[in-house]
């Protein structure tokens, strides 16, 4: 069993017993980071498995369920029928957790939702993930990342100026509430443990990616007016057009993002650069200076770089003590050196796969070393044994 002696007992959430209702990705990611801590999740499906499973007929789209779903036993459950929901209220009777990112009223519906299952255990910390909150007037509204972008603002901020928006690459909104789904559990377990009251957490995706917008937010909020207003996309410079330079370069062979902060990092670029005479420059004199010709400081820094190839230029900004990075390719990234070595990334040889990369949690708890990681397990593949601990069959 995931999360015993064997697995997790110098872990901080060892002992905790965590039934997963949820899918594709939030809640997925929240009982990940629960159960690489240490805890015992078992993650209840569907008969045909939930829809981030059923994805991987569609090419290397088995990838993320196995990213997000190892160290978890596999129960399938049908819980339209009074045999899987007795099923699932037994397994919920000693249980410390239960995920859910269910649409608003599906848990109503299917007589599972807080009151029932809070009723049944009262020691049960019942935990929901939505896209636009349990209340409020957008309650009903789909929830999907590429939504809650559109509504939360995040793709009108992405992009250039000149172009139309487009979303994140990244499934941001849905791995934000993830991350705030597993404080607000951990939180109320705490809370738990000092009150003995139990309570009902929940995440929206749209409140959780909020603050990220801060520097686009200070645009809005400042300096500009209704004759002045600020530009909707910033490419990709500084969201509030507050740094320069701030951009992603050319090189010889892909590109390179530089940022400067403050005057000495400037002055480092300069000499890196072998350009002086931009320091005596009254074009360039402070931040501010810079800023409002960004168009000409980035020409200097791009025919700089652009003769260079990211490695050479990268090199010589580290060297000069220039925050810079060269942008990599995804690739690039799964083959990273230092989320290799610090155990971040690891090889896995999964049983229906092959050999891919997979993640480990990013939290990391002095004293506890990292869970071993497990691969996803087959749907279903432990229905027998679940039940039968608790007396019922499949």
């Amino acid at each position: 069993m995931l999360g015993d002696t064997a697995h997790g007992a110098h872990q901080p959430l060892a002992g905790l017993k965590v039934i997963d209702l949820s899918q594709i990705y939030n809640g997925p990611y929240a009982t990940f980071l629960m159960a690489t801590a240490g805890a015992h999740v078992v993650k209840v499906e569907p008969p045909a498995g939930e829809p981030l499973r059923r994805r991987g007929v569609v090419g290397g789209a088995a990838l993320p369920f196995a990213m997000l779903n190892g160290n978890k036993d596999s129960v399938v459950i049908d819980l339209k029928t009074e045999e899987g929901l007795a099923a699932l209220k037994a397994m919920v009777a000693d249980a410390d957790v239960m995920v859910e990112n269910f649409a608003p009223g599906t848990t109503k519906k299917l007589g599972i939702d807080a009151e029932v299952m809070q009723a049944l255990n009262p020691r049960l910390i019942y935990a929901s993930s939505t896209g636009f909150g349990v209340d409020g007037p957008y309650r009903t509204y789909p929830a999907m990342d590429l939504t809650v972008q559109a509504m939360s603002g995040v793709m009108s901020i992405t992009g250039f100026p000149d172009r139309p928006p487009v979303k994140a690459g990244p499934a941001l909104c849905d791995f934000f509430a993830g991350i705030h789904l597993y404080g607000a559990i951990t939180t109320a377990l705490l809370d738990r443990e000092r009150t003995g009251i139990a309570r009902r957490v929940s995440v929206a995706m749209q409140d959780a990616v909020y603050a990220s917008l801060s520097s686009s937010l200070g645009m809005v909020w400042g300096s500009r007016d209704e004759e002045n207003p600020p530009p909707p996309r910033t490419g990709n410079r500084h969201g509030g057009m507050a740094e320069s330079p701030y951009n992603v370069y050319p090189c010889t062979d892909g590109w390179i993002a530089i940022i400067c902060v403050g005057e000495k990092q400037w002055q480092k670029l300069c000499n890196v650069m072998e350009r002086p005479d931009l320091l005596t420059d009254p074009r360039f004199a402070s931040l501010k200076d810079r800023v409002s010709v960004m168009d000409t400081v980035d020409e200097i820094v791009g025919g700089w770089t652009g003769a260079r190839s990211k490695e050479e230029a990268f090199g010589k900004l580290m060297t000069g003590g220039v925050p810079c990075a060269p942008v990599r390719t995804l690739s690039e990234v799964m083959e990273d050196e230092n989320m290799h070595a610090r155990g971040s990334l690891q090889y896995q040889d999964h049983p229906e796969l092959g050999r891919i990369v997979v993640q480990h949690s990013p939290l990391r708890y002095e004293g506890a070393p990292l869970t071993p990681l497990e691969p996803s397990h087959e749907l279903g593949a432990d229905t027998d044994r679940i039940l039968a601990a608790l007396g019922l069959s499949r």
